[in-house]
């Protein structure tokens, strides 16, 4: 078990307006603050651990940046939520994780207006955000929707037969891709991200734009033509040629833990004007928490465990779990 961190900065800012007052330069230090609150938290609850803290500066950026609850930010596992449910005003009762009459270890409707949707496992985020978004247009409200999926959980067919739609919503649906196990993209660095804030910013879509309105003049083959020639050459920089089949325009990979980058691309996606946008954000298992870094399988769900050592409280030797009883007897039958 352990004492609660000193946390100055994540003290002030219960809800994401405060995280927006913020100055940029301060959100590393939030992120590191709430990355210890975590560790903290579920070390007295048990919970999921390791997707959480992959998370914690993606969330810290989300935040910042779009306008939630308004804008609707939908994670795809509610597991990986737990900093989302630190500030968005539930910090008080984060310690009651998982227990009864406690915080969900999902997102929540009934917990929170920032739980636009509740979710556990899987695939379901990107089609509920295109609801959303697709209201917003018929409403004519402007407010955005953000699906936060797994490399995972992009591999099933609801996500991509959402995906297959979502051009529809126009640029009111995001997609932030968390490549956790990086499956789709080399590790990145500071070219990554300098690549990623480029070709989301206005002196690149402006020019981009400017060439589509052009192509659509062309006879349609030519037009064809000229849209594939620039999906093929930015995809040669950017992997994104499979997305941009899908309808969006890719922007990535960008480093997850980097939280002054992911503000900066993620303000550029917010406000460009050219249709769903996909952004890939490679995170790590476990990130700022040594033993989940090094054993990201073994502390994806933890019991209470001690964060000095990382040892888990197991139980009393001898007692198996459940779910163990249950597959020995299935076998025996």
């Amino acid at each position: 078990m352990s004492d609660r961190p000193v946390t100055p900065l994540l003290d002030t800012v219960p809800y994401p307006q405060d995280i927006r007052k913020l100055d940029r330069e301060k959100l590393p230090q939030l992120s590191d603050e709430l990355r210890q609150e975590v560790i903290s938290a579920v070390s007295v609850t048990g919970g999921h651990l390791g997707a959480g803290l992959g998370v914690v500066e993606l969330t810290v950026a989300l935040h910042f940046v779009f306008d939630t609850p308004h804008d609707k930010l939908i994670w795809d596992v509610g597991h990986q939520a737990y900093p989302h449910k630190i500030v968005t005003g539930r910090r008080d009762r984060i310690r009651t994780l998982r227990q009864g009459s406690g915080l969900s270890g999902f997102t929540k409707r009934s917990e929170s207006e920032f739980d636009p949707f509740g979710a556990a496992h899987s695939s379901t985020s990107i089609s509920a955000a295109l609801g959303f978004a697709i209201a917003n247009k018929l409403s004519g409200d402007p407010g955005k929707a953000i699906a936060v999926i797994g490399d995972g959980a992009m591999s099933a067919g609801m996500a991509y037969e959402a995906m297959n739609n979502a051009e529809a919503a126009g640029n009111r649906l995001v997609v932030i891709l968390n490549d956790n196990d990086m499956s789709i993209a080399p590790p990145v660095g500071s070219l990554r991200n300098a690549l990623a804030r480029l070709v989301s910013s206005n002196k690149y879509l402006a020019p981009r734009k400017l060439a589509q309105r052009i192509a659509r003049a062309m006879p349609e083959p030519l037009h064809r033509t000229a849209r594939r020639m620039e999906e093929y050459a930015r995809g040669m920089f950017t992997g994104g040629t499979l997305f941009d089949e899908l309808g969006f325009y890719y922007v990535g990979p960008v480093d997850g833990h980097d939280v002054e980058a992911l503000v900066e691309v993620l303000e550029n996606v917010r406000d460009a004007d050219i249709g769903p946008m996909l952004v890939h954000v490679v995170t790590h298992k476990g990130k700022g928490y040594g033993p989940a870094e090094s054993s990201a399988d073994k502390y994806h769900g933890v019991v209470k465990f001690d964060v000095v050592s990382g040892k888990q409280d197991k139980g009393p030797v001898g007692v198996r779990p459940l779910t163990r009883m249950f597959l020995e007897r299935r076998s025996q039958n």
